[in-house]
């Protein structure tokens, strides 16, 4: 008689159903990869650490939910010095320093691969790991374009929080530019945000530059939750204002020129369609929030190379 156990499939009917925990919801899931992106110095390792401050203090969310018992954070962030610039944020945002851990690098810098990661994360029973930025943790020979290389770092970066259901959030910095793929700038290859579950963007009121913004450009587990809107001022801190309307935060923190608004508009699109066909209605009424037209949007389906496809009577899009 055959093993059983060398087959190698196995049908549907004997896996045990599971539903998805959330640190934050609909925003950020446990045991699965977030990213959080933004131009430079937009307030997004500002809005994580004061965000993490409120979890190691089972403080409720930003936008009013209920609260969590005290969780442990780990906050990885090679670019600034610990002592004199991470404690001194972590105080001003009264976070719980006993609940806020770091892998002590000892001259071997920490990679996405690296052991230490789920060794610490063991050890301390994190529920939250951050990494800012992402370019600081990739090994010399991964090249952030190349997609294989990233689906492999990142799938294994993936299992370690599903393992532990630990929600890592990975801090994405953006290179300026006035082209396309806004929401992309600097992540390399789009297999990055493809492995995310959730995408999360911190944009700036261009009418009140001390007023950010959050909100989702990717959900794969929940419908997009509301933005939420902080106030980051060097002289005056950091204060949250909560859920803000979508379309107002979306206006507000839209870039200025044709030419961006049409990139951020064809990134929507991209990330929409990268997981597969979408009902071409769904974009229309996403590009409607966002104040796209039809007509650009049909422009954008053109140079994207978009396809249409009909499928039981209604059209999809595909990339």
């Amino acid at each position: 008689m055959a093993d059983e156990s060398a087959k190698p499939y196995e049908y549907y009917s004997s896996v045990e159903e599971s539903t998805i925990e959330w640190l934050w919801y609909p925003y950020i899931p446990y045991g699965k990869l977030t990213i959080v992106e933004g131009d430079p110095g937009e307030g997004k390792s500002t809005f994580m650490l004061h965000l993490a401050a409120l979890l190691t203090k089972g403080k409720p969310t930003p936008d009013g939910q209920e609260a969590q018992p005290p969780m442990t954070v780990i906050y990885q962030c090679p670019e600034d010095d610990i002592s004199d610039t991470i404690k001194p944020r972590l105080i001003s945002a009264d976070a719980d320093c006993d609940r806020v851990a770091f892998i002590r690098d000892n001259g071997n810098r920490i990679n996405f691969e690296d052991s230490r990661i789920e060794k610490t994360i063991e050890a301390t029973g994190a529920r939250l790991f951050i990494f800012d930025p992402l370019q600081s943790f990739l090994s010399q020979d991964s090249d952030m374009n190349n997609a294989g290389k990233m689906r492999t770092i990142l799938g294994k970066l993936s299992i370690i929080a599903s393992r532990h259901q630990c929600a890592i959030v990975i801090i994405g910095h953006m290179n300026k530019s006035n082209g396309n793929k806004n929401l992309y700038r600097g992540l390399g290859s789009i297999d990055i945000s493809a492995i995310a579950r959730s995408i999360l963007m911190v944009a700036r009121d261009n009418d009140e530059p001390s007023v950010r913004y959050m909100f989702p450009v990717k959900a794969n587990l929940a419908p997009e939750g509301p933005p939420i809107g902080f106030r980051f001022d060097r002289d005056t801190g950091f204060s949250w204002i909560g859920v803000c309307d979508l379309n107002v935060a979306m206006e507000t923190a839209a870039p200025d020129s044709r030419a961006e608004k049409s990139g951020t508009a064809a990134d929507i699109i991209i990330s929409m369609l990268k997981e597969g066909p979408v009902p071409s209605a769904d974009i229309f009424e996403r590009m409607a929030k966002v104040g796209v037209s039809d007509r650009t949007v049909y422009t954008l389906k053109s140079n994207l190379r978009i396809a249409s496809v009909k499928i039981n009577n209604v059209w999809y899009w595909k990339l």
